[in-house]
């Protein structure tokens, strides 16, 4: 059986997963510093160990309203992109599961079209859909480099 490692993560009620080789760190955002101007995609820069690293409001990014309060309990996920560092402000973390290559099936057509295009596909668990999220893509939206280039 051909499997694959997933680290799973909440943005607002939907389950993603990403790569475990994506995944880097798994940290609290604190002291990010907004960004003038920036797109509403960037929560801010941030130092995380020592390094300046741009955060993505991941919320933002799907299309989703902010969250209502602050409970503390935000994470964000600390992934690589071309040589730097980024978080990706998610709401909850989950665990690692171990899934089946074979099982991965075609974005559905009613998926949102925001989230397909940050998509590679589906698993079918038990009680939920597990989207799992291509992060290069998700720190790509359109005009991303821009973006990027702007924090």
């Amino acid at each position: 059986m051909n499997e694959r490692e997933y680290v799973t993560f909440k943005i607002g009620t939907q389950v993603f997963g990403a790569s475990v080789s994506e995944i880097h760190d798994v940290f609290r955002p604190s002291n990010t510093t907004t960004v003038p101007l920036s797109a509403p995609e960037i929560a801010g820069v941030l130092n995380l160990r020592g390094r300046i690293v741009t955060a993505f409001d991941g919320r933002a990014l799907l299309g989703l309203p902010p969250k209502e309060k602050d409970d503390g309990r935000t994470l964000a996920i600390g992934v690589e992109r071309d040589g730097e560092s980024f978080g990706l402000i998610i709401d909850e973390i989950g665990e690692v599961l171990r899934l089946d290559a074979d099982s991965l099936e075609q974005n559905p057509v009613n998926l949102d079209p925001v989230w397909a295009s940050v998509s590679r596909g589906v698993h079918r668990l038990d009680n939920r859909l597990l989207v799992i999220m291509d992060i290069d893509r998700m720190l790509s939206p359109p005009g991303g480099d821009e973006i990027a280039a702007a924090a």
